[in-house]
């Protein structure tokens, strides 16, 4: 067997840890070449944490190193710039449930196969961790960049309750809560290519960073059906309007109420306000989201009832935002 096979058979040894395959026989690595004991490598590391990248590289070494006749290794890090989509979900007001349509989306959307992220950029009012059920994980860092904390749905997120005790108040001027929402947003995510961003309500400075700095693609708009929240929804959609940032559509939140006794539906907060708004709007109705406790437990207790296999609440407003993302294109005939 001559050296450049046994050199690819040591190379191929070394497992590429998003595929499961060896990183030549994977198509991650090129094959190895060697000239007077020094072997020269080239991997593509695009998709992989800077941690995972550091212990490939360093297996790599090792695997050729063990080759007879090596002296030396070299390996270059290559990887593919991918552009990262962000989405802002926002409301003009608190309290009208965005951060649960947010995680529920985020797992919707894992659901169906996209590669997504969570941003929870509600500096003060942090919610995500629990929603997401990563409350107490506090996520790590390689060099200047944090590594996001993988959920237990699979979906990749970040929050200020990550870094902050428990309970604590975070008291900062508006700069320095957009200077974090920009390491939030900075992070290592490594291959997600969609990332949601739960707002804060409102139109203050972290909103004018995010939509200044990072240039969401689109921004969905969540209200509840009353005329007081529609008012702030409106000012909302002004905002990403003067911004430049298309509108996606809006979500009708807490949309009717079922009661679990009799199973008649009332409705507490009004009926079709964010459907009608929309239409005077010329803006395209997502959907709506009843009031529901077990919506609200569950979200609560860390398991998003996205989640559930028979969810037909959160999956076709996932759907219709991943039609928006990539349209059909018409056919030809």
């Amino acid at each position: 067997m001559n050296i450049d096979t046994v050199l690819s058979d040591a190379l191929d040894r070394v497992v590429d840890p998003i595929s499961g395959k060896g990183l030549l026989s994977g198509g991650r690595a090129s094959p190895p070449r060697i000239s007077e004991g020094a072997v020269s490598v080239v991997v593509d590391v695009t998709g992989l944490s800077t941690g995972a990248r550091e212990t490939i590289e360093a297996q790599v070494k090792a695997s050729l190193m063990s080759v007879a006749g090596v002296d030396s290794v070299r390996v270059a890090l290559t990887a593919e710039k991918r552009g990262r989509k962000i989405i802002a979900i926002g409301s003009g007001k608190g309290g009208v449930g965005k951060s649960t349509l947010s995680a529920n989306l985020a797992v919707a959307l894992r659901k169906a196969g996209r590669k997504v992220g969570l941003v929870d950029a509600d500096i003060y009012g942090p919610s995500q961790a629990r929603l997401m059920g990563t409350e107490g994980i506090r996520p790590t860092a390689e060099g200047q960049k944090m590594d996001p904390v993988l959920s237990p749905h699979g979906v990749p997120m970040l929050s200020m309750a990550q870094l902050v005790k428990p309970g604590q108040a975070i008291a900062w001027r508006g700069p320095m809560a957009a200077n974090a929402l920009g390491q939030l947003i900075d992070a290592e995510w490594g291959d997600t290519e969609l990332l949601l961003l739960d707002l804060p309500p409102g139109t203050g400075d972290v909103q004018l960073t995010m939509v200044q700095k990072y240039k969401p693609v689109g921004a969905l708009i969540v209200s509840t059906p009353q005329d007081l929240a529609l008012m702030d929804a409106t000012r909302a959609i002004d905002f990403f309007n003067q911004a430049h940032v298309p509108i996606i559509g809006l979500v009708e939140n807490m949309a009717g109420y079922e009661c679990p006794h009799c199973g008649e539906v009332s409705d507490p907060f009004g009926h079709g306000g964010a459907q009608a708004a929309a239409m005077s709007m010329e803006l395209p109705f997502l959907g709506r989201v009843p009031l529901d406790i077990g919506i609200r437990t569950a979200s609560d207790a860390g398991t998003p009832p996205a989640l559930a296999d028979d969810d037909a609440i959160f999956a076709p407003i996932a759907q219709k935002l991943s039609d928006w993302l990539n349209p059909a294109k018409p056919a030809s005939f």
